[in-house]
């Protein structure tokens, strides 16, 4: 969706998962259940870039995580928290979205966009690699991806999108003294809404992630992604320029790492140049 150049949003949320919550699937441990409460923190900005419009946001995320397996066929529980890892993300227009202002783009007509974005997934969050289980990755992973928006009469929106996942590799994997890595991996989404009026609008939407076969010290595990995931999503306005956001999501058809349900109640705040509140 296109916004306006000069707009800043802050927002908040609590997300809850419960279920197979694997953020490393390499990990020797089995029959793995766990319960992640997320509390995150992030801001976003958009701005004209080589006459596009663009948008970079930064999230910051604070976890507490409840976990249970058998390692070495002993049963263990153990609980975690802390900061998990940061996450940034710059996003620019290509086709379709010249830069403008709130009236510039109310006037404008409905068309298809097609965006870039480059996410980053920066390894600031807790780690000891002593441990089995961590809330953050100890590595930096990127993903570029491609984004098309389509308008369907004046209500209906649906959009795509296409990513590749690319990791660096943790130097410090569990004893601490391992190597993991991991090959690309892509992830397709769809998004289709429905816009009641301005701040309120409901969406379904799936996931499906591909490839990302990881290893420990050159051998490979039998971890291959080939999950997909459904989910819906409802935003309700709380003001003229704020708004509740409530996301449900669930494994569809899960291979290893996804079999989860996850909750998400969020609020955000915007401000847009040149409107008076």
């Amino acid at each position: 969706m296109q916004v306006p150049v000069g707009t800043t949003t802050a927002f908040t949320g609590f997300t809850f998962s419960r279920g197979e919550v694997v953020t490393d699937p390499t990990l020797p441990v089995q029959n793995i259940k766990a319960k992640v409460e997320s509390l995150s923190f992030g801001v976003s900005h958009s701005f004209g870039f080589l006459g596009k419009t663009s948008q970079i946001l930064l999230v910051l995320p604070y976890s507490w995580a409840q976990v249970s397996g058998d390692v070495a066929e002993q049963y263990t529980e153990i609980t975690r928290s802390g900061l998990a890892d940061m996450r940034f993300r710059f996003s620019t227009l290509l086709i379709g979205g010249k830069a403008g202002t709130v009236k510039e783009i109310s006037q404008a007509p409905r068309k298809t966009i097609l965006g870039f974005g480059l996410n980053i997934v920066a390894p600031t969050g807790q780690f000891f690699p002593e441990k089995l289980v961590n809330l953050g990755t100890n590595r930096w992973s990127f993903r570029p991806e491609l984004g098309l928006s389509q308008p369907i009469g004046k209500r209906w929106l649906l959009d795509f999108y296409s990513g590749l996942w690319l990791f660096t590799n943790n130097n410090s994997f569990y004893p601490g003294s391992s190597v993991r890595s991991q090959e690309p991996m892509g992830t397709f989404q769809a998004h289709f809404s429905y816009n009641i009026k301005p701040l309120l609008w409901i969406a379904i939407n799936t996931t499906y992630y591909l490839g990302g076969k990881s290893s420990i010290d050159s051998i490979y595990k039998d971890d291959r992604q080939d999950n997909s995931r459904i989910g819906i999503t409802a935003v309700i306005p709380t003001g003229r320029f704020s708004s509740l956001k409530f996301a449900a999501s669930t494994g569809a058809v899960v291979r290893v790492g996804q079999d989860f349900n996850s909750f998400t109640v969020g609020w955000q705040k915007t401000w847009l140049k040149g409107v008076k509140k």
